[in-house]
This record gives C-alpha cells, structure tokens and sequence, in this order.
C-alpha cells in the first residue's frame, strides 16, 4: 500500500472527488462538505493545509466503500 501523503490539504481531497462527482455545497467553519448526486453520499473534510494522517486515512476508507475501489488507487491519485 502506498503511503499517505503528509501535506495533502483539502483543495486536493475536492480536486480528486471531483471526478467521481463530489462538488463542495457549503463550508461551516474550518470545513468543507462535500455531496455526490452520483452516490447520493456527503462526506465532511477538514479545510487545513495539511489534513492530519488519520484523518485522511478515514476520509479515504469512508470513499473507497463507497465508490466501490480500492484505497490505494485513491491515495495514488493524490
């Protein structure tokens, strides 16, 4: 498994989404919703710099159950 990047932020997380059709509906705070009409799925992402390890790993497991890949094939395209 390819390690987590340290300096990922969440523009990167929304850019990587965006494909799989994620778009930002609103920000509260120091975070970013996100939504799917596709998957019909919202997901909540820290709006830092650098999102914590844990953190990142959790987002990305909660996605790659949801859209049906691997884990790893999303934290190559980051």
């Amino acid at each position: 498994m390819p390690k987590l990047p340290r300096d990922c932020g969440a523009k990167q997380v929304a850019a990587l989404l965006e494909p799989y059709g994620y778009a930002v509906v609103r920000q509260r705070g120091s975070h970013l919703r996100l939504h799917s009409e596709t998957h019909d799925h919202s997901i909540t992402v820290p709006n830092h710099e650098a999102i914590k390890v844990g953190t990142l790993s959790a987002i990305l497991s909660e996605l790659a159950a949801v859209l049906n890949i691997e884990k790893d094939e999303l934290i190559r395209k980051l």
